[in-house]
């Protein structure tokens, strides 16, 4: 199993590409954490702390597909680079002007938000090219989702580090600056530099045109929500369990499971069409939410988390080489930024969500949240059988391609080309 993600890691500009897109994106990781820290440290409420990242995140949700396409029609560097210093200006701005002109405030995170560089569709892009055999390919798939696991963990621990030894306005200058130096090892690298996207139909639509990738993001807004509604409702069950430290076992719990799930994934070769193998993971994941409803003592309850978790790297990383199937040609880091934004947009929605529901019928109705967007992700695949059953990325990709040994990229994989 590791002899395989070793070999992958040592593809030229395979480990540096994963990590600098990993440090890159650090402050987009971080940025909901690091906004209510700064804001509650000038002295504002966690309304108005959980208003400015609320801004924040929507603007990332709107420049991601916008700046994908961009990326598509223009290249990474012309695109990521100017990105990632406008987004860390924006913070810095933020940083300095604090909360003394609220209009600032909130132009400043929104401008942070919105040019966020798609680092991670633009990763996602350049796979192919480096990788050359879709094997690997889908291995660095499984690889990515692990390592977003692996950030997501570590980023918030970082920044709490940075304000313990300095100041949160420190950290956020820290964290945006590390950023930008990670978005400039992508984009200085040989692969980035000369990646350029198949040429694609002029359509007002871009990506949005496929309708397989329009299921795609209806079925993982679901998979969003209810991942989106565990963090609230793993707040209410440490609250009933009278000890905050649950929480963080429990989103441990999640996480290690992810991670576990990911990586075991990504080790095997694979036969059949991806498609049909999504809907069974999806499945699965969706099967993993429903015992949370049960809510027993501590130790069970991260035992059902972790297992709750083990799907969900797996799911992502099927995920993306069905957007790369069904992406219309020239549209592959747009199609991949739309699907980290609905996933985003259905986390919000699912925090928004279990709220209420939890006001309403307690800790297992939060929960509960999380169970029906897992059963809504999956009904949404089932009933679009036939659209996914027609792949548009490229051509069509035979069933047991996707695991040759001995084969080159096949048509699903050719997400660009070397100019």
């Amino acid at each position: 199993m590791a002899a395989g993600y070793v070999d992958l890691l040592r593809t030229r500009h395979a480990a540096r590409l994963l990590v600098g897109t990993l440090v890159g994106r650090l402050p987009n990781a971080t940025g909901h954490i690091a906004i209510v820290l700064f804001t509650r440290a000038e002295g504002g409420s966690y309304t108005l702390a959980g208003a400015l990242a609320a801004v924040y995140g929507l603007a990332t949700a709107v420049g991601q597909p916008l700046l994908g396409r961009a990326v598509d029609l223009r290249g990474q560097p012309a695109v990521m680079l100017p990105a990632a210093v406008l987004s860390a200006l924006g913070m810095a701005a933020f940083a300095f002007v604090g909360i003394g002109s609220l209009p600032l405030a909130y132009a400043a995170v929104g401008v942070a938000g919105l040019f966020t560089p798609p680092l991670e569709g633009g990763l996602r892009a350049l796979w192919p090219d480096v990788l050359g055999r879709a094997d690997k390919v889908h291995a660095a798939y499984a690889l990515d989702a692990v390592a977003q696991e692996v950030m997501f963990t570590v980023g918030p621990l970082l920044v709490t580090l940075l304000v313990a030894l300095w100041s949160p306005g420190a950290a956020l200058l820290v964290i945006n600056v590390i950023g930008v130096l990670g978005a400039l090892s992508v984009v200085v690298s040989e692969p980035s530099r000369r990646w350029r996207s198949a040429p694609r139909e002029a359509h007002w639509l871009g990506a949005l045109r496929s309708p397989g990738l329009l299921t795609l993001l209806g079925s993982f807004f679901f998979v969003g929500l209810a991942l989106g509604s565990i963090t609230v409702a793993g707040v209410a069950y440490a609250d009933d369990q009278g000890r905050e430290s649950v929480y963080g076992w429990l989103m441990a719990a999640l996480g290690l499971g992810a991670l576990l799930g990911g990586v075991v994934y990504g080790a095997r070769q694979w036969v059949g069409a991806p498609e049909r193998r999504l809907r069974v993971l999806v499945g699965l994941l969706a099967l993993g939410y429903l015992p949370l409803t049960s809510t027993p003592g501590v130790w069970l309850m991260c035992v059902l988390a972790a297992v709750s978790g083990v799907f969900l790297a797996p799911s992502l990383a099927c995920a993306f080489i069905v957007v790369d199937r069904h992406a219309p040609r020239g549209t592959v880091t747009e199609a991949f930024s739309w699907l980290v934004t609905t996933f985003g947009v259905g986390a919000a929605v699912g925090t928004g969500v279990a709220g209420p529901a939890i006001e309403g019928g307690g800790t297992a109705a939060g929960f509960a949240v999380a169970g029906a967007g897992g059963v809504a992700a999956l009904l949404v695949l089932l009933g679009t059988v036939r659209v996914l059953a027609a792949p548009v990325g490229g051509g069509q990709v035979a069933g047991s391609a996707e695991s040759d040994r001995n084969g080159a990229v096949e048509p699903g994989f050719s997400a660009g080309h070397q100019a």
